[in-house]
């Protein structure tokens, strides 16, 4: 576990991280242990708020049945959010936050795939489908609807599933009781 972040109430978070460089291959496609990319919003789901539909996805990372990953400007993004006002966070629940992003969220730098990604109608959100593409994860989870919309067209060109959090709970019980 990466140590623990320091902030201030006018500072951004600043964490020490290790970043896998772009050298190093993100782990093998392996359906074994999936690739996923969590979107801000479902990341404050999961560590901040605590959502029930979230649930299976931390004890998931919890268990190493998946692999999470992000890039330095996701992460970046990740840390500026938790000063939003609205979120009331103060600089220990800011901290607490950041470092278990750090801890089951692992941060790379994966060389560019070059293959045409569909354009999102909210371009902050295009670094998400860049990063699952470039790191070819399997599953990209998001409530977004701007990157829901493109499902359909990452499927087509046999890249990943845009999924909400729910569906991928549902997606993963079926399997496990396929497999059963």
């Amino acid at each position: 576990m990466n140590p623990a972040p320091t902030a201030s109430a006018s500072a951004p978070i600043t964490v020490p991280i290790n970043v896998i460089p772009a050298t190093a291959p993100v782990e093998t496609r392996s359906p074994a242990r999936p690739i996923l990319v969590l979107d801000t919003n479902v990341c404050l789901d999961l560590f901040v708020f605590r959502d029930r539909h979230t649930a299976d996805l931390l004890q998931a990372l919890q268990q190493g049945t998946i692999q999470a990953i992000t890039r330095a400007d996701c992460r970046d993004e990740w840390l500026a959010v938790l000063h939003y006002r609205h979120l009331a966070l103060d600089d220990a629940q800011r901290a607490s936050v950041a470092a278990e992003f750090d801890h089951y969220i692992t941060c790379v730098a994966p060389l560019e795939d070059g293959t045409r990604l569909p354009v999102c109608t909210d371009k902050d959100d295009q670094k998400f489908l860049q990063l699952a593409r470039d790191a070819k994860a399997h599953y990209l989870l998001t409530k977004d609807k701007a990157l829901l919309k493109l499902a359909r067209k990452t499927a087509k060109i046999g890249l990943f599933s845009i999924l909400l959090p729910q569906a991928w709970n549902k997606l993963v019980s079926e399997s496990s009781a396929a497999s059963a």
